[in-house]
């Protein structure tokens, strides 16, 4: 496949409903050739097609409603590798999520049959899927706005890909852990400054936050503890040969101590490490 040496390929795939239409309309945008629901093993004919009409920026979605042809997608991606510049995105969501979207859209998921009930379908696809999303990177979609979502995919696509990019996430508990997590941090236990009235509308990103959550010495020992264990366990996520690590720190809401201890952890990696930053209860994100 000497013809495909310069090509750029992003294939997206993921869960029906979880928004893989948006992020090809995002890819479109940003000048992708764009090309649905391809069987995979048209994958490596397709690229070589395009590539000899002059299209080295391609995304490609594929997915459950591909068939058994999936499956071989693992084996492909191991052969390509190194021809092509190639990126996996699996998009994914809450099974209450995707309930409620396609109750909304009155749409008939493609694996819903007589015999196969709406929340069978879900559950089915995601185990079906469980091997791509074990080497893609993985974006929970649950709580996001679409505007967020476009937003998070060219963070996404701008990422260089020859190493390891790091990602910070900030949540809430009470609007449950993100799917896409690898090492999940409760700091729940810290000192919360949704309790001082002045400080309840703020951020973790606002001054009187940060200068609050500062002062306290169990703040700096958690974000200590934090990041020496990030910097021990990423050199065996690198030797692994994976593209993404998602680190998520979850507080109650999301807004205040999360939000802080995500700033100061891409701000301290970002000198080393391709970076990430994310804070889902704000929908909020860019790249360190």
């Amino acid at each position: 496949m000497s013809d495909t040496d310069s090509l750029q390929l992003v294939l997206v795939s993921g869960l029906s409903g979880s928004g893989k239409s948006i992020a090809l309309r995002v890819l479109e945008d940003a000048s992708y050739y764009c090309v649905d629901n391809l069987p995979a093993t048209m994958l490596e004919d397709t690229l070589r097609v395009l590539a000899g009409y002059g299209e080295f920026r391609v995304a490609i979605s594929i997915d459950a409603r591909s068939r058994d042809s999936w499956r071989h997608l693992p084996d492909l991606l191991e052969r390509l590798r190194g021809q092509v510049n190639v990126r996996l995105l699996f998009l994914e969501a809450k099974t209450d999520t995707l309930v409620r979207r396609y109750s909304e859209t009155r749409r008939r998921h493609p694996l819903a049959n007589a015999d196969r009930a709406l929340r069978e379908a879900i559950e089915w696809e995601r185990e079906l899927l469980e091997p791509i999303a074990r080497i893609a990177h993985r974006m929970d979609t649950s709580d996001l706005s679409a505007s967020t979502l476009q937003h998070w995919i060219k963070d996404f696509v701008a990422q260089k890909d020859a190493r390891l990019t790091l990602l910070f996430t900030s949540f809430g508990f009470k609007h449950g852990i993100p799917l896409d997590a690898d090492m999940v941090f409760d700091v729940r236990c810290l000192p919360n400054p949704h309790y001082d009235p002045r400080l309840r509308p703020l951020t973790g990103r606002d001054a009187p936050v940060i200068e609050f959550l500062q002062q306290n010495g169990q703040v700096a020992e958690m974000l200590a503890d934090i990041r020496n264990h990030v910097t021990k366990w990423l050199p065996c996520f690198v030797r692994d040969h994976r593209a993404y690590l998602t680190v998520a720190i979850g507080c109650t809401g999301g807004q205040h101590r999360s939000v802080y201890l995500c700033e100061q952890l891409a701000q301290h990696f970002s000198r080393e490490e391709q970076t990430l930053l994310r804070h889902r209860e704000l929908g909020y994100g860019c790249a360190q």
